[in-house]
């Protein structure tokens, strides 16, 4: 017997040993990971992510109009970039049928749309059937709502999710991002007081 055993030492099991390591290491890695996603994700206003494109002109998109989506008669088209240089301040709300924040931020776009600004919508993975039932059971405050069916023309956008806002200056340049709905006096305030900058900005 040796001097350890002895003793009452029992030196520990080397693959025992290695075998837990092999099992801690991927679950510390996985969890601090999940800490720092979170901490992204959660912290702070999402309203207030960061955007590139802020200050920029507006990525180009051609988008055709929502099929049989008609107002005052008339069809609506669908919009590109052209459209948004025309020297006025334009509006571009993301939305989709089957998304129930844009739904509920739906009367504060109406709201907006009622003070007289431009305001196109970016009708996003959707069918032509659901957005001519959204925009006609809530209202329609567009006045040219485009199609992208696979979402490309929102990932050109920088788009994280569904609904978000853009303001687009006269230039064709964007002012102002929202993320997220707008479903509180203040956010309506915030953007109505965006628009006003971008009009008066040269």
């Amino acid at each position: 017997m040796s001097a350890d055993a002895a003793n009452g030492d029992v030196a520990p099991s080397t693959p025992g040993w290695r075998r837990r390591l092999l099992v801690a290491v991927p679950i510390v890695v996985f969890a601090a990971l999940a800490i720092l996603l979170y901490g992204r994700l959660f912290s702070g206003n999402p309203a207030t992510l960061p955007s590139a494109l802020i200050g920029r002109p507006a990525p180009d998109l051609a988008l055709p109009g929502l099929d049989g989506l008609k107002k005052a008669g008339a069809d609506l088209p669908g919009f590109s970039r052209a459209d948004l240089t025309t020297g006025e301040v334009t509006i571009v709300n993301v939305f989709g049928s089957w998304c129930a924040p844009c739904r509920e931020e739906h009367p504060a776009l109406m709201s907006i749309a009622g003070t007289g600004v431009k305001m196109f919508g970016l009708n996003y993975k959707d069918s032509s059937e659901n957005a001519r039932r959204f925009l006609g059971g809530l209202g329609n405050p567009f006045s040219r709502v485009g199609v992208d069916p696979n979402g490309r023309a929102a990932i050109e956008w920088g788009v994280y999710g569904v609904p978000e806002t853009f303001v687009v200056d006269g230039k064709g340049r964007i002012a102002f991002k929202q993320v997220g709905p707008i479903l509180d006096d203040a956010a309506k305030a915030k953007v109505l007081a965006e628009i006003e900058k971008a009009k008066a900005a040269k």
